[in-house]
């Protein structure tokens, strides 16, 4: 009689297995996926009332508020961006946030750079002091940074913006990278160093692109943040000729009480929103696959 030989099955095979779904694990399964459900039509549903309700006209907005609309009114973008003036507040926020991201970005990788890598007196304290802002309120700061800028003459200037965009994003973001730079194995730093490069050609050819997966979360996160930043630029920016999407976004708001033009208002807030939403779908799987590798460090 012939005997079938067959190959021990490993560890996690047998593991596998002897792994049974319980009733319990179809529950908790069930009931999150019911959560996430809800949780995603909370989280959707007013951003597609506020998609449709930008192609309406505001006597449809009052008489049928969760209707279709019977024309698409695409001059409610047009009346948005010109009459309103988005599209100066639009060019506003890309000068001031993409200035200041870029700065703190530079600035941010090469503080942690020098704080993780780096031993000399007081590198403790100036780390310490960098986590320190990232617990003080932007609002403590408000009457403090109003006369600085005015002192230094860069109130209710572009300039005076960026700068405090910076100061407030870059403690974040060294905290961030620190983590990075701090696990970057030493044999690669010493192996540059023998191969005869300085320490400018180390951090921007060797370790900085290994910290890639770190500076494109902190950058995607400091971008959403200053976009979206409201309270600095409505206490230190009060020119209308300088205002940014968030300013003149609360003052369209406000007229439009009087105005009576909220087909404008809700396209005013969907060219508000873009620009983040295609950010996020552009770079998804670069934020997951960063956040992952740096979890896994």
């Amino acid at each position: 009689m012939s005997s079938q030989l067959t190959a021990p099955l490993s560890a996690d095979e047998v593991a596998v297995h002897h792994v049974k779904v319980t009733k319990g694990d179809r529950a908790v399964s069930t009931v999150s996926h019911i959560l996430l459900i809800i949780w995603s039509v909370i989280v959707v549903g007013p951003l597609l009332w506020t998609l449709v309700t930008s192609f309406k006209t505001t006597s449809e907005i009052f008489s049928s508020p969760f209707a279709l609309p019977k024309k698409i009114q695409w001059k409610n973008f047009s009346n948005a961006w010109t009459t309103a003036g988005i599209g100066d507040y639009f060019i506003n926020t890309v000068i001031v946030v993409f200035s200041a991201l870029i700065l703190v970005m530079v600035f941010g990788a090469m503080s942690a750079y020098v704080l993780a890598r780096l031993r000399f007196y007081g590198n403790k304290v100036i780390y310490v002091l960098f986590l320190a802002g990232n617990t003080f309120p932007i609002f403590l700061a408000v009457v403090p940074l109003f006369f600085t800028l005015k002192n230094m003459g860069l109130l209710n200037t572009r300039p005076g913006l960026i700068i405090t965009y910076v100061a407030f994003a870059l403690p974040f973001t060294v905290f961030f990278l620190y983590a990075f730079f701090k696990t970057l194995p030493n044999e690669i730093y010493e192996a540059a160093e023998i191969d005869g490069a300085g320490e400018w050609q180390t951090f921007f050819l060797v370790m900085l692109p290994m910290a890639k997966p770190g500076f494109a979360s902190v950058a995607i996160f400091n971008f959403l943040g200053l976009w979206n930043q409201y309270l600095i630029p409505v206490a230190l920016n009060t020119n209308t000729s300088n205002y940014v999407l968030s300013q003149g976004l609360a003052a369209f708001a406000a007229r439009t009480n009087y105005e009576v033009d909220f087909g404008a208002l809700f396209a005013s807030v969907v060219l508000t929103i873009l620009p983040v939403l295609i950010v996020y779908i552009i770079f998804q799987r670069q934020l997951q696959g960063s956040v992952s590798q740096g979890t896994m460090k």
